[in-house]
């Protein structure tokens, strides 16, 4: 018997995976998928996700699979926010395929000594953990659902997911572009609709936005998205050879409990939101991150079972915070009226003209801000014996700083771990 199943091979699920393993649990995790999504959902690693890798000696090969960006945007404004000016050695975003980032996170997690099992379907809860469709009960101490927003582990641990439904839908694709426009990132908003466009590994460009005929959920097809490129735009950038075309809601949900017993949820089992700015993931890996060294830490024995209830307490409100700031942005993405304009250009230029405004945005959506009641992620800094804070942390146990007692998460700690 495993200490922990995770349900799910996600970025969340495999990023907790070697979490666990590092603190010395045992662990598997279940997917259903018997291969890898090839389509990338998630594309965005902010600076606070990158810092993580960094203080696991992850970093470097994100850093040389990425496009570096160094601004983000506040609901498709215009005008971007500085990362520049951020506390941080990452002080830019990351472009990278998610089929890439769960390549890097699965190969980490199975060089920590974790189990993937793919092509294995989780049907329900047992008294003893798993039973995975065909009738096999998989047996461990406790499970944890990073299976996505229809979340069969949190259905069947009996919670709640209480929001609203999608009432606002946007359309991505990724399509080869004849006419591409110029190097880095086009940003296109008027009455007619919104438009982003990122340059992707392999010759491609994602294309991310939404209009005011884009009213409806349903499959999107190629002449519908480059139809409505053309509206934004008025080009299509001669787009042509389609390798993925989809549309998403901005239903909004929030799971009550991230605990209840021997069951944890964790990244979009947890919370589900319209993906403005492209925190999902982000958020999903901090929630891992929080979550691994406590839970290896009590089936190891080192805490008190206690200690997994300061999970919810301190990761509930972040994913609250993530639904409020992702509603605002959608409020700003579809706001396609002449008054809704004009909110986007009073906004916008604030944005580029209010330095103190422009960084508290950055912070919040980098997930620099985070603080829980101990305190707040701590930068990396240079310790007494010549090594930085973030290099000491690769060990996952409790480094002493000149700043105080820093837990495995990079966050200060009560004075006694």
């Amino acid at each position: 018997m495993d200490d922990i199943l995770i349900v799910g091979a996600g970025p969340t699920g495999l990023w907790l995976a070697a979490e666990l393993r590092l603190g010395g649990a045992s662990v598997t995790v279940l997917e259903a998928r018997q291969e890898r999504n090839p389509h990338s959902k998630a594309l965005t690693i902010h600076p606070r996700t990158i810092e993580l890798l960094d203080c696991r000696g992850l970093a470097e090969p994100f850093l040389a699979a990425g496009l570096r960006i160094p601004s983000g945007h506040f609901g498709g404004l215009p005008d971007r926010m500085d990362f520049s000016v951020l506390d941080t050695p990452f002080p830019f975003t990351l472009a990278v395929l998610q089929a890439r980032t769960e390549e890097l996170l699965e190969a980490h997690a199975i060089a920590q000594g974790a189990t993937v099992r793919r092509g294995c379907t989780v049907t329900g809860l047992t008294a003893t953990g798993v039973e995975l469709e065909g009738g096999e009960v998989v047996e461990a101490r406790y499970v944890v659902g990073c299976d996505g927003t229809r979340s069969t582990v949190r259905t069947a641990a009996g919670i709640d997911f209480p929001g609203t439904d999608a009432n606002a839908w946007g359309w991505l694709g990724d399509v080869v572009l004849g006419s591409p426009p110029a190097p880095g990132q086009a940003n296109i908003s008027g009455p007619a609709g919104g438009l982003m466009i990122v340059p992707l590994p392999g010759g491609i460009h994602r294309l991310v936005g939404s209009d005011p005929g884009s009213d409806r959920p349903g499959a999107l097809t190629f002449e519908e998205f480059r139809d409505a490129v053309a509206r934004i735009a008025g080009t299509d950038f001669g787009m042509r050879d389609p390798v993925w075309l989809s549309r998403f809601g901005n239903a909004t949900r929030q799971a009550t409990a991230y605990r209840k017993g021997r069951v944890l949820l964790a990244g979009d089992a947890a919370h589900m939101h319209f993906p403005a700015g492209g925190v999902g993931m982000n958020v999903g890996i901090q929630d891992a991150h929080n979550l691994g060294w406590k839970l290896a830490a009590v089936c190891t024995g080192r805490a008190d079972d206690t200690l997994l209830d300061t999970y919810h307490g301190e990761r509930h409100p972040v994913g609250a915070e993530l639904l409020r700031h992702t509603r605002a942005q959608t409020a700003l993405l579809t706001a396609y009226s002449a008054e809704g304009v004009a909110l986007r250009q009073v906004l916008s230029g604030l944005i580029a003209t209010a330095p103190d405004m422009s960084r508290e945005l950055a912070e919040r959506l980098s997930g620099l801000s985070v603080a829980y009641a101990t305190g707040r992620r701590v930068p990396d800094h240079r310790l007494p014996d010549g090594s930085t804070l973030f290099r000491r942390l690769r060990g996952g146990r409790h480094v002493r700083s000149g700043r105080g007692l820093v837990r495995p998460d990079g966050h200060l700690a009560a004075e006694q771990p």
